[in-house]
Order: structure tokens, then sequence, then C-alpha cells
């Protein structure tokens, strides 16, 4: 005849909760970016539209005529691109800037 072990309760695991994390919502996040660097970036964006606007210049009055001089200038061909690249390099300091750390 068979013999049957007595059937063992299975061991109670005791586990413990972790400490709940305050659930994060809209009102106490804190600003990715502070007034200071919204600033820089407003200058930053004026910066690259001056710049497009030097490199765009005027309308030609006569679209048969090809007037070199007008568009190889210098500051279509040299300055307006400088600008606009100060202008992205304004963007990166002000992405790139720590915040104010308020105590």
């Amino acid at each position: 005849m068979a013999t049957t072990k007595p059937q063992q309760k299975p061991k109670a695991t005791v586990t413990t909760a972790a400490p709940a994390k305050p659930k994060r919502t809209e009102s106490n996040l804190p600003f990715l970016f502070d007034r200071q660097n919204y600033m820089i970036m407003a200058a930053g964006v004026i910066v690259i539209i001056i710049g497009f606007l030097l490199m765009a210049g005027k309308a030609n009055d006569n679209p048969a005529v090809f007037n070199a001089d007008e568009i190889y200038s210098f500051r279509r061909i040299t300055l307006a691109p400088v600008v606009v690249m100060i202008g992205f390099l304004i963007e990166v300091y002000a992405i790139l800037k720590r915040p104010a750390v308020a105590a």
C-alpha cells in the first residue's frame, strides 16, 4: 500500500510595502525653465527671424532681369546666415542654462 506524506502548508511570506510616493500632479511639478530661460529663448527666435529677413531681401522690380549683385551680396550670402547661426546658438544656451534654484 502506498503511503502518503502529510501535505505541508505553504510558508507565509512577509512582504513589506514600499512607502507610497506622492502622486505627481500639475500643481506640484516644477517648471523645466524659469522666466530668464524663456526670455533668452524669445531673444533667440527674434535674432533668427531677423537673419531670415536679411536673407530674403526686397522684391525684384522686374522678374525678367537677373541681378547677380543683389542676390550674391554680402548681406544675403554671409551676414544673414551668420545671424541665423547666432540665433540658434542663443537658443542652445537658453535650453542648457540651468534655472535659478529657489531657496
